[in-house]
């Protein structure tokens, strides 16, 4: 078996051993846990804001953010170090904040109620909306906050008959726990649970969400995530979490229902950089004293005098756990500032360990409040930087010049040629398509030819901007 289908294998046995399934709801209070499988590593739903449960992607300070069930980049004394395999994408000079804003109507209330199969009117009760069952409270219920971003959760709830009737059968559960009509049986299919989940989505205003439906849970429920475009872009901790049971029908769920709005702008640095970042802040800080080394402060005896403090055993350096990156893609990411959820511009990473389901990690893609902005050299209005030439090569009378370069498909290019007796210099000028609409930056392989006034002999080939020889290919 060679190396490969080894890493394969690996592979696939960790993937299939993931326990991920979980579902936080929030407002209804549900919390539903239970063993998963499938390839998706990541949780069932990302918890609404306000809610318990695991942090943000990324933090107001740009700390790096980790797919919630994946390694902490920063764990272990020398932490991980990620490694692009490959260029990573420039990305724009800026890109936009979007935050909540509004209030969430009754009638979209009554959309989202009527996709999910709950019955009833939405009433006011304080700051959320809620739509629940009447009589003995037993069946769907949904809750839906007032104020954007309209966090909402999808339950199933049993308050039991009162009276004679509950004390002479079994008894009764206390009012408002939960109990989901799940039953048991074989789970949907993945094309089923996207089916179902579909028209729930349509009243979210989210039909161009991304879509996964790998994981099952407790063997009968099959779980579908979905994160939503915002502004263009992808996002991360924005997900709509679904759980469809084994007749077709959700039993439980969570998300936002008011899409966040476009806000200021802010400066954006490059994937490399946010990687460089990322590795930086994701070092760890060195073992940890145990109980009874020199760095626990000394144990009081009984007379009050001091135990002698017993040295720490010397400490072996931990070598970083390399995990390549395979491709990043700037996106919106969920960030709390000053109390405020935010979806800030984002580089998602995809790191894909050899031993392991490729994850995401991400780094804030913006500059923090009071650094420079990226430097962006003094390019035509209307134009993005240059770009670096990385290699070159030539016709057979050697006046046609090829070069080579990564660039995005969000953007066109032109080459120029300056010639000398000993060296030509090629710049690369780029101009993005549309300058006032977000793209997905996706880095790819350009090439471009220019014609030389007299053939290339034995003159260097050198990039315009960096001054650095380039290589022939």
């Amino acid at each position: 078996m060679s190396d490969t289908e080894n890493g394969r294998r690996r592979r696939t046995l960790l993937t299939a051993s993931v326990a991920a399934g979980v579902l936080l709801a929030g407002g209804g209070g549900v919390y539903l846990a239970g063993s998963a499988s499938g390839e998706d590593s990541r949780p069932a739903a990302s918890p609404a804001p306000g809610t318990a449960g695991g942090g943000t992607p990324g933090s107001p300070d740009g700390a790096s953010g980790i797919a919630p069930g994946e390694p902490d980049p920063g764990g272990g004394p020398a932490g991980t170090v990620y490694t692009a395999k490959g260029p990573l994408p420039q990305g724009p000079s800026s890109a936009a904040v979007h935050r909540p804003e509004g209030l969430v109507t009754s009638a979209e209330v009554t959309r989202l109620a009527a996709a999910l199969g709950v019955p009833g009117t939405p009433v006011l009760e304080g700051k959320v909306w809620t739509v629940r069952p009447e009589k003995d409270a037993t069946g769907p219920r949904l809750d839906v906050t007032r104020a954007a971003p309209g966090s909402w959760t999808y339950s199933w709830q049993r308050g039991g008959p009162v009276g004679d009737a509950c004390l002479k059968g079994p008894a009764c559960p206390p009012p408002g726990e939960g109990q989901s009509p799940i039953g048991r049986g074989t789970p949907v299919s993945e094309a089923a649970a996207k089916a179902a989940a579909a028209p729930v989505l349509k009243a979210l205003g989210q039909d161009g969400a991304k879509v996964r439906a790998t994981q099952v849970m407790d063997g009968s429920v099959r779980v579908v995530n979905a994160d939503p475009v915002v502004g263009g872009l992808p996002t991360y901790g924005w997900s709509t979490g679904l759980h469809i049971g084994p007749d077709g029908r959700p039993v439980a769920g969570s998300g936002m229902l008011k899409e966040p709005v476009r806000g200021e702008t802010r400066p954006v640095v490059p994937a490399e950089k946010a990687l460089a970042q990322l590795n930086e802040a994701s070092k760890g800080t060195g073992p940890i004293g145990i109980g009874g080394c020199a760095t626990d402060p000394p144990a009081v005896e009984g007379d009050g005098r001091a135990e002698p403090a017993v040295p720490c055993p010397p400490s072996e350096p931990v070598a970083p756990r390399e995990v390549p990156v395979t491709g990043a893609v700037l996106g919106l990411a969920a960030q709390d500032e000053a109390g405020e959820r935010l979806l800030v511009p984002t580089w998602l990473f995809t790191a894909d360990p050899a031993d392991a389901a490729p994850y995401t990690v991400t780094r804030s893609a913006v500059v923090p409040e009071g650094a420079e902005p990226p430097a962006t050299g003094a390019p035509e209005e209307g134009t993005a930087p240059v770009r670096k030439v990385e290699s070159y090569r030539t016709d057979a009378g050697g006046r046609k010049l090829t070069v080579s370069f990564w660039g995005g498909v969000c953007s066109t290019y032109t080459a120029a040629a300056e010639e000398t007796g000993g060296k030509v210099a090629v710049r690369i000028s780029e101009k993005p398509i549309d300058p006032d609409r977000m793209c997905v930056m996706v880095a790819k392989e350009i090439s471009l030819t220019v014609t030389l006034d007299a053939p290339l002999g034995g003159r260097a080939v050198v990039d315009a901007e960096s001054g650095q020889a380039v290589p022939r290919r």
